[in-house]
């Protein structure tokens, strides 16, 4: 099983859809969709595999469709790390290209603290 983590912006991105959906629809179809994302993360935390890269999209990030949008993720060995989610009626590619960058840093850096928290005895061992 790979080791999932999500990112800041990836977390307030999920609040964001729940609170349209809210908004939008109601509580129960709200909590319907955030389940929905909940049962991706343990899919991909089971079946990494699943991530798919999008030629002319990016050379470093991959992706997982949840009903409306994309999982957009960053994978090292057997870590996944969701870095933000976007509504797939977006144009991806042109955002993508704006938050590359930044996201490949946030990407680096959640890796390198995985691995070090990994290393390093848990508090009360």
């Amino acid at each position: 099983m790979a080791y999932l983590g999500l990112s800041r912006r990836a977390l307030l991105d999920i609040e964001d859809i729940n609170a349209h959906s809210i908004e939008k629809w109601g509580h129960r179809v709200a909590a319907d969709y955030l389940q929905s994302i909940e049962q991706s993360l343990n899919l991909l935390r089971e079946n990494p595999q699943l991530l798919k890269a999008k030629e002319g999209i990016s050379d470093s990030l991959c992706f997982y469709r949840v009903r409306q949008h994309f999982l957009v993720c960053a994978a090292y060995d057997n870590s996944i790390f969701v870095l933000t989610v976007k509504h797939g009626a977006m144009d991806l590619p042109e955002r993508l290209a704006e938050l590359e960058p930044q996201l490949n840093q946030e990407a680096e850096f959640l890796h390198k603290a995985s691995i070090k928290g990994k290393h390093e005895p848990e508090i009360g061992s």
